[in-house]
């Protein structure tokens, strides 16, 4: 029954950290309006992946790891600010997608999408700063088994992946509402954005 509670308070954390939107939003919503669900929900998965590691680090109190996610501060808002530059950029540059393979998204495009937003959700030093400081409050006391952590994990996880599958349904139910023109306006939207997040963590860096 404990761990049951301890589920659904870890899943709330990772809907609570998830759910706000900014680039992590932007690249899901890009990514599943031009490539199909698929990428999308490749998007969500490495993103509550991310989540979720950064979870059992804060709920097991592992300081080290927090220490050196502080002590990097700097070098790692650059790498995922040069990151997102470089997504907004490629945005803006590349052709649009016609042929039926990219647009519902190949094995190795969702393959890369994964591999990108796992990168970007661990190079946040804000992430785990957030869970550290949520489950500060609400984490259960006293010993943390390893039955606790898995607990845990297995509600970040499935709190954030539940607000990107909602999300990519969302999208991908307006996508075949939209004209191919409007979904290129979006898309060009979407690489500003993301290059406006990159120049953003870049300042941080300096």
């Amino acid at each position: 029954m404990a761990n049951a509670g301890l589920f659904f308070t870890a899943a709330g954390v990772g809907l609570a950290v998830a759910a706000p939107v900014g680039p992590m939003g932007m690249l899901c919503i890009r990514r599943t309006l031009t490539e199909g669900p698929r990428a999308g929900l490749a998007i969500g998965i490495g993103i509550a992946s991310g989540d979720a590691i950064y979870g059992l680090v804060a709920a097991l109190g592992m300081v080290s790891v927090s220490q050196f996610m502080l002590a990097y501060d700097k070098p790692l808002h650059l790498v995922a600010g040069l990151f997102l530059l470089y997504l907004g950029l490629r945005t803006l540059l590349q052709k649009p997608a016609t042929d039926a393979a990219t647009l519902d998204g190949d094995a190795s495009g969702t393959a890369r999408a994964f591999a990108s937003s796992l990168l970007l959700t661990l190079t946040n030093p804000q992430t785990i700063i957030m869970f550290a400081a949520l489950f500060a409050t609400l984490a259960p006391r006293g010993p943390f088994s390893s039955g606790v952590a898995l607990t845990t994990v297995l509600g970040v996880f499935f709190g954030s992946i539940a607000w990107w599958c909602f999300l990519v349904a969302v999208v991908s139910g307006a996508r075949h509402a939209l004209g191919a023109r409007l979904r290129r306006m979006i898309d060009r939207v979407a690489g500003l954005a993301l290059a406006a997040f990159g120049i953003a963590e870049i300042r941080r860096s300096v």
